[in-house]
């Protein structure tokens, strides 16, 4: 939807407002996509930094195990090498700490290159939006000067 200015002062009063809330719509959208891989990237980055931490504890080792984000039960360490890993809609694979370490470094990367992507998607949406809105302005005042 990128539309040059030019364009935009070809549209009626009604088109501009359209095209405006749409872009506000958008880049609205765009902004809760970007602050939910903002989250899944913290949390991805908390699971990496719990693997490294889990891999440095020895064997027999008495811990704490998250059962939910605010629901711990005691535990013993069996196994620091073995992991689930949760790759995602209740599915979860057996690796080695090393690779489920790989796995949420991949995943992080994956996010960061999507969230760059979005990003440039959504300032251009705002600035047709903001574009649209000033020359809805112009318009709006050009009006009611003639009239």
């Amino acid at each position: 939807m990128a539309m040059r200015a030019s364009e935009m002062e070809k549209l009626n009063v009604e088109q501009l407002k359209a095209l405006k809330e749409q872009s506000e719509m958008e880049v609205n959208v765009l902004q809760d996509s970007l602050s939910k891989i903002k989250t899944a990237v913290t949390r991805l980055d908390i699971a990496s930094n719990a693997l490294l931490d889990l891999s440095l504890r020895p064997q027999g080792k008495k811990m704490l195990v998250p059962l939910t984000a605010s629901l711990y039960v005691s535990g013993t360490l069996e196994d620091a090498d073995r992991v689930l890993v949760d790759v995602g809609t209740g599915y979860f694979i057996e690796k080695t700490t090393a690779e489920g370490k790989d796995y949420c470094d991949r995943k992080i990367s994956l996010l960061k290159s999507n969230y760059d992507e979005l990003m440039e998607v959504a300032s251009k949406r705002k600035i047709t939006g903001d574009e649209a809105g000033a020359i809805l302005q112009a318009k709006l005042r050009q009006s009611t000067a003639t009239t």
